[in-house]
């Protein structure tokens, strides 16, 4: 299968020139000159991978980063012309794969666009399903908790499906805080176990929790009966 590539730019050069050369690389292309048809598209076409201005219309690219984070783990290319290291530091921070400044030489790019889709095995989208009994619903910022609906706050949600995507593996309380509530300096740890404890408040009883604290560590998520050899039950 054709890879799918989504374009979120509002210069009409450069949107022509990248699209020609993605093109000739071989992949699809879809294109959005704001960032809220960028998302419209990123949840209507669900892309292999997204080129991302920061600077565009409607809904900045720093806000469609954060909300395509919320949805699923595609790799995301930054395009920018901001070029300082606080913008590239908080561009990888908030969840960016990758950071290109304008002007770009379009051998480079496509080198990148390639790297990435290598990286990335299978790309996980939240409104799929988690184990046997969790599906995540990113429209409404609720999970089906064994076919019941459970609200949460962004907070919770964005806390929850950055467990999800890393299921299995331990998330250190410093990228928590530095992801979720863009904490940088990774102070602030009882947000984190007091985020977890309104979770499982939320998930029902203890039997069927999925978030567990690894002591000293953080926090992995552990769908259905896996086992989490070593981890402990309460932040």
């Amino acid at each position: 299968m054709v890879p799918k590539l989504l374009i979120v730019e509002d210069d009409a050069a450069t949107v022509v020139a990248l699209r020609g050369l993605l093109l000739r690389a071989g992949y699809e292309v879809v294109t959005a000159a704001d960032g809220r048809e960028g998302l419209r598209l990123l949840f209507a076409q669900r892309p292999d991978l997204m080129v991302l201005d920061l600077v565009v219309p409607e809904l900045d690219g720093w806000r469609v980063l954060n909300r395509a984070r919320d949805v699923s783990d595609l790799p995301v290319l930054v395009l920018s012309g901001l070029d300082g290291v606080e913008h590239r530091v908080r561009a990888l921070r908030a969840g960016a794969d990758d950071y290109l400044v304008k002007p770009f030489h379009g051998e480079e790019l496509v080198a990148r666009v390639e790297a990435l889709l290598r990286r990335v095995g299978h790309r996980q989208w939240a409104g799929e399903g988690v184990g046997e009994h969790l599906r995540l619903v990113p429209e409404r910022r609720a999970v089906l908790w064994y076919g019941e609906e459970v609200r949460l706050s962004d907070i919770e949600y964005r806390l929850l499906w950055l467990l999800v995507r890393n299921r299995g593996r331990v998330v250190t309380t410093r990228h928590l805080l530095t992801r979720v509530w863009g904490d940088s300096g990774g102070t602030g740890g009882d947000r984190v176990k007091f985020a977890v404890l309104r979770l499982r408040r939320a998930a029902g009883p203890d039997s069927r929790d999925p978030v567990e604290a690894v002591r000293g560590l953080g926090y992995r998520f552990v769908p259905g009966d896996e086992d989490a050899d070593g981890s402990q039950s309460a932040p």
